[in-house]
């Protein structure tokens, strides 16, 4: 089966590039590499530099390729800049999830996997865990772009027979993250090991459900021909971790011995969020397997040597 991942030069498309040709999938990436890599790139799979934002682009190279499936993680992922930029958000976020949803009724696509966040859809939570029957009421651009182009996936899939699944994910972590998506786990570490005491924004104790960027690789790949009933799932690992927590961690991992510093809380990012799994674990065997621990040592001794 050939498989387009749209977005597979970036931190979670390459390590979904590389499981890909681990299980003999034919791969096809496109990536406009203004935040993925060519060098994270496997070398079996085959690279076409676009970017979603160019419809005639995207349905020229899908009618050339012809995937059977799309995996559809390119998008503009950082809060905070939807906040300072909430047209670029919107743009690309939404317009271009139609612009590959296009291209896919075009070239007759079977199925797409479309990547969605599990924090920011759902706003300041009412209870939790989170279950995918909370209410939405997202509080940035950030998670009403992503939460919008859902609606779309379902249309387009009602409309023109394609199959769909929607993963949102908590907050993803591990080797490849590149600090200047102000993931707090990259940020941290990059402090430490240039010397520099990492920032908290507001007082620390907001926590999040962190997510190891290999587990959620690994089980979306062996999620792709499974049919569950339902078809949109939270996968995180079902726990609350607070930025303090993080920082202290990695500086047990890093040997750093200096404090961080604190300055406002960010408007539009939520306090808490911990997401319920367990419709993925009913219907697809969602078990992340790596501790918090590990996961971080292997995120900052892979930021360390690269």
């Amino acid at each position: 089966m050939k498989i387009l991942v749209t977005g597979g030069c970036g931190f979670i498309g390459s390590h979904l590039v590389d499981k890909l040709v681990e299980k003999k999938y034919e791969v096809v990436v496109f990536d406009d590499l203004s935040t993925g890599k060519k060098e994270r790139l496997n070398s079996h799979a085959k690279l076409i530099v676009a970017d979603i934002r160019n419809a005639s682009q995207i349905n020229e190279i899908f009618l050339k390729e012809k995937p059977e499936m799309v995996i559809h993680t390119a998008a503009q992922v950082m809060l905070r800049k939807s906040i300072e930029e909430p047209i670029f958000d919107a743009t690309t976020n939404i317009i271009g999830t139609i612009n590959v949803l296009e291209a896919c009724k075009k070239s007759h696509v079977k199925k797409i996997i479309y990547t969605s966040t599990g924090g920011a859809r759902y706003g300041e939570p009412e209870y939790l865990p989170v279950d995918e029957k909370h209410p939405i009421h997202p509080s940035a651009p950030y998670g009403i772009s992503k939460h919008t182009a859902e609606h779309y996936v379902k249309a387009y899939s009602d409309l023109y027979g394609f199959d769909y699944l929607i993963f949102c994910f908590g907050n993803v972590y591990g080797p490849r993250d590149d600090p200047s998506c102000k993931r707090v786990t990259a940020l941290f570490s990059e402090a430490m090991i240039i010397g520099e005491n990492p920032t908290i924004f507001g007082d620390g104790g907001q926590t999040r459900d962190f997510l190891y960027v290999l587990d959620l690789a690994d089980f979306i790949v062996n999620s792709l021909e499974k049919e569950p009933e339902h078809k949109l799932f939270n996968l995180a690992n079902g726990t609350q971790t607070s930025v303090t927590e993080i920082f202290n961690e990695l500086k047990e991992i890093s040997g750093f011995s200096e404090e961080a510093k604190h300055i406002d809380a960010i408007k539009g990012e939520i306090r808490d969020i911990c997401l319920d799994t367990s419709l993925a674990q009913k219907e697809l065997r969602w078990e992340p397997k790596t501790t918090m621990k590990e996961g971080l040592k292997q995120t900052y001794l892979w930021l360390k040597n690269n």
